[in-house]
């Protein structure tokens, strides 16, 4: 599949480890290119469903103009809902233990907003799953917190890790999207782009 878009090259707008390893998955070439300081605020009366997807475009329009007319770019952004509240990137360990407190045995949506971008042209979208976690004992959380380190996860877990193999008790959806890509979509929007 490595000439699934042969007029393009891809560029991955991220760092994340598991973003890369996700789009490798595809089995497409790619380069990481990243700018600092992308602003990712939002406005205050967008709906929580759009956040994800507005911040993806907003880091796809910061590439716009870095990128050659031969170039594609993916940038994307993972958010975790719980009801109205939006969890980003914990702070610190005592506001990452917070959130774990909250999640614990409910519900809740992890939602990636993804965009490619070339000089002509952009395609967004976002893609929802609902994630349900088991009632966690505050030696748990703490455990996780302290040996897995999440500080650079939305909702201050990685479902790939030891608090998603003993915390998951239901996923509806993209189990890819979890993690941070929605690879699925991605391909199938690649393959029409």
């Amino acid at each position: 599949m490595k000439n699934l878009l042969p007029h393009y090259k891809i560029i991955l707008a991220s760092n994340s480890p598991r973003r890369k390893e996700l789009l490798a998955g595809l089995d497409v070439d790619f380069e990481v290119r990243v700018l600092k300081g992308i602003d990712e605020s939002y406005p205050n009366n967008l709906p929580t469903k759009q956040i994800a997807q507005y911040i993806s475009q907003k880091k796809a329009a910061a590439y716009r103009n870095t990128i050659a007319h031969d170039e594609l770019v993916i940038t994307a952004d993972t958010i975790v809902v719980l009801g109205d509240e939006v969890m980003g990137k914990p702070k610190d360990e005592a506001d990452a233990c917070r959130m774990l407190r909250e999640l614990s045995g409910k519900t809740h949506q992890v939602i990636t907003g993804v965009t490619l971008t070339t000089t002509e042209k952009q395609h967004s979208f976002s893609v929802e799953t609902d994630v349900t976690f088991k009632e966690f004992s505050e030696e748990e959380i703490v455990y996780y917190v302290k040996k897995y380190q999440p500080m650079d996860k939305a909702g201050s877990y990685g479902i790939q890790e030891w608090i998603g193999y003993v915390g998951v008790t239901s996923l509806q959806g993209s189990y890819f999207n979890v993690m941070g890509l929605p690879v699925q979509r991605i391909y199938e929007a690649l393959k029409n782009f």
